[in-house]
């Protein structure tokens, strides 16, 4: 067998006898280019005035792409301001020192010389009860002393007899006057009179404490200020019978409003952050925007339990110099756990974990709402190049206290996005310090805007509900 080789040749394709290609015909487009030229040649100037507005039109068309590029992102831009991370808590007020008057005698209550909001001194009569039966004791008590004391007179003139009868028969029986019997007995009367005189004396005794118990009662029938302050409650009113036998009845409350507490219950979650010492403030109802300041005294360790929630009470102390504070007023606590004044902030929502982004819409990331842990080396930084003095200053600031890795998107002059490696400081769930980074007046992408939402079937656009509405701010995709 003898092999040929072939080839293949392009030719034209053979059309059908007595058929021809029919050409467009170019020439109107041949004798504008013509047209055009000459007008060019006898006017150069128009040449230029041409060539800019060719350029211009490239200008738009490029600044158009770029503006509906950068338009698919919602930015913010880089401040400066002042930022707080706290603990909240809701809390009353309680005054700091109080004491409870109470009656220790029985009687009815004759005079009550103050009200609810009355301003007392220490040592001001209070109110009084009715001292008749309890005089009436003293007076008793009084005579019964008396009595006694007369009885001891005589015990003491009967053993003074008895005495100088017992020497007559001294004398009596050493002349031997007398017998040993009259002796005898003269010793045991003069005995028995100076036994009596002092069981008189001790009788006298107890008459005398009991007067004095007695008129001590009778002293209690006025009650006086145990301190100097604020009546801010009265259980007992004018003509009422107090009965102190059982117990001491709580008449009212005297408190010192000049200082209050603040009592507060705060979740087991954040009892860990909170610190003895550390810088606490509310506000009330009455006064939102004003603010009272002290600081954390005392956690209680002993917690209440509310529907399986467990809350510890924390406490601590305000000036109240004007009286505007009072007591049970509600207070919404803020304990300060860090804070920074005057410092580059940015929002939380723009803090992001690493994954590589181009720049414009093709590029993802992953929102992180919260930072990427120091411990955690974040594997887009590295693929950053940093200058050698960009590297020292970032890992100087992750020595700061609080400092944490996260990455931001950065929106350049022309409109492109990339992302760039920061170190936060303080946070709370709004914004978040820049100890690196960032500048005051960068842009920074915060997210996406939605894409517009056709209706639903059945659903009008501009509905109640929104459904077909305009395109909205929204989160990440």
């Amino acid at each position: 067998m003898t092999l040929h080789a072939t080839t293949t040749a392009r030719t034209r394709p053979v059309l059908p006898e007595g058929r021809k290609i029919s050409l467009p015909d170019v020439s109107g487009l041949l004798g504008l280019r013509d047209r055009v030229v000459a007008i060019l040649k006898r006017r150069p100037k128009l040449y230029g005035t041409i060539l800019l507005l060719l350029l211009a039109l490239g200008g738009y068309y490029a600044y158009s792409a770029m503006q509906s590029e950068s338009a698919d992102y919602v930015t913010a831009v880089v401040a400066r301001g002042d930022i707080e991370d706290s603990v909240t808590a809701l809390g009353n007020l309680q005054p700091k020192n109080y004491v409870d008057v109470g009656a220790q005698a029985t009687g009815q209550l004759k005079t009550l010389s103050v009200d609810v909001g009355s301003v007392v001194k220490q040592g001001q009569l209070l109110a009084e009860i009715d001292p008749q039966i309890t005089a009436a004791k003293v007076a008793q008590d009084n005579g019964n002393l008396a009595n006694l004391k007369a009885q001891l007179a005589d015990k003491v003139a009967q053993a003074g007899l008895a005495n100088a009868n017992l020497s007559r028969q001294k004398r009596l029986l050493a002349a031997d006057a007398t017998s040993k019997s009259d002796y005898d007995s003269a010793v045991q009367v003069s005995n028995s009179a100076v036994a009596e005189a002092n069981a008189l004396r001790g009788q006298i005794a107890a008459a005398d404490s009991q007067l004095n118990g007695d008129q001590v009662t009778l002293g209690y029938t006025k009650i006086y200020a145990p301190m100097s302050g604020t009546v801010v409650s009265v259980a007992i009113k004018q003509g009422q019978t107090i009965n102190s036998v059982q117990q001491a009845p709580t008449l009212l409350r005297i408190a010192d409003l000049s200082t209050m507490e603040v009592w507060t219950q705060v979740s087991e979650a954040d009892v860990p952050k909170l610190k003895l010492g550390m810088t606490a403030y509310f506000t009330t109802l009455g006064q939102p925007d004003k603010r009272w300041y002290g600081k954390l005294t005392q956690v209680q360790p002993t917690p209440t339990v509310t529907n399986n929630v467990v809350l510890y009470t924390a406490i601590f102390d305000v000036a109240n110099p004007d009286n505007q504070l009072m007591t049970q007023m509600t207070a919404q606590v803020f304990f300060v756990t860090a804070s920074a004044q005057n410092v580059v902030t940015v929002p939380v929502s723009a803090l992001h974990q690493g994954r590589g982004h181009t720049g414009g819409r093709s590029g993802t990331w992953t929102p992180n709402q919260g930072h990427t842990s120091a411990a955690q080396p974040n594997a887009a930084h590295s693929r950053f190049n940093l200058t050698p003095e960009q590297r020292t200053a970032m890992r100087a600031a992750m020595h700061q206290p609080g400092a944490k890795r996260a990455m931001v998107m950065v929106m350049k002059a022309d409109g492109t996005v990339a992302p760039q490696p920061i170190v936060t400081g303080v946070s709370n769930r709004v914004i978040a310090q820049v100890l690196w980074g960032l500048n005051e007046g960068d842009k920074i992408v915060v997210g996406h805007k939605q894409a517009e939402v056709a209706p639903a079937a059945g659903q009008h656009a501009g509905s109640a509900n929104g459904a077909g509405g305009r395109g909205r701010v929204g989160g990440f995709p």
